[in-house]
């Protein structure tokens, strides 16, 4: 494996050496300009960014931007972690899923401007498989197959919608769909590892607030941070 591609947030990574010993190199290409965090392994981007009083929405991230970067850079392959919430009652906050497909029901940007280029969306499997290898072998409970539902956010979902979603999915968050896809276009391996930090809203009795999210995605950075590592010692 050549170097790395990490996309992920700061909340997970402010404790990572990947961050704290990470050069930062601010890149520009065609669709704009983003940071990237520089190890001798690992190229590290920030989805949401990382000033915590600038945070990035997720309808207005510039995935293309970041992906490209990536692509610029020389990474071989991209791990996504990614901060999900439940939609089944047996898939619980501290389980980490890594998802084989994904549902979105928007429309997910492209880095093809006025060009007919159709893709058939996918994870990459090997990447996928190397994820649970590193799960396992840094004994983390991981879910090994899901499906992923993206939902264009920034607001969380009613309860209406997560009854329904979970007919069809496993787990919903608002960024990995557009990743996925990107980095295909660019002809980058892609997969990702998914924390639970809730229960959908109306799962549970009490309603789900921001703060709930938040605070079930600080628990689990460090599960995540140790896969991360646990795929370096593996594979790099």
């Amino acid at each position: 494996m050549g170097l790395l591609g990490v996309i992920s947030t700061r909340l997970v990574m402010e404790r990572s050496d990947l961050l704290r010993n990470g050069t930062a190199k601010l890149m520009e290409n065609e669709f704009g300009q983003t940071s990237v965090f520089l190890t001798d392994k690992t190229a590290l981007i920030l989805r949401h960014g990382n000033k915590p009083n600038n945070h990035i929405l997720p309808h207005l991230i510039n995935h293309c931007a970041n992906l490209k970067a990536l692509k610029d850079i020389g990474v071989t392959e991209i791990v996504g972690i990614n901060s999900t919430g439940s939609l089944k009652k047996n898939l619980s906050p501290g389980m980490i899923v890594v998802p084989d497909d994904f549902i979105t029901l928007t429309a997910t940007p492209t880095i093809h401007q006025n060009k007919a280029v159709h893709i058939t969306p996918s994870l990459n499997e090997k990447v996928r498989q190397k994820i649970i290898k590193a799960a396992l072998n840094s004994d983390l409970k991981v879910i090994k197959q899901g499906t992923y539902w993206q939902t264009q956010g920034p607001r969380l979902e009613t309860k209406a919608e997560i009854k329904m979603m979970a007919n069809f999915a496993d787990i919903v968050g608002m960024t990995m769909a557009n990743e996925a896809a990107i980095a295909l276009e660019l002809e980058i391996p892609y997969a990702c590892a998914c924390s639970i930090d809730n229960f959908g809203n109306g799962l549970l009795d009490e309603p789900l607030s921001m703060e709930e999210i938040l605070e079930g995605t600080r628990k689990n950075a460090d599960l995540m941070i140790q896969l991360l590592h646990s795929y370096l010692k593996l594979f790099s």
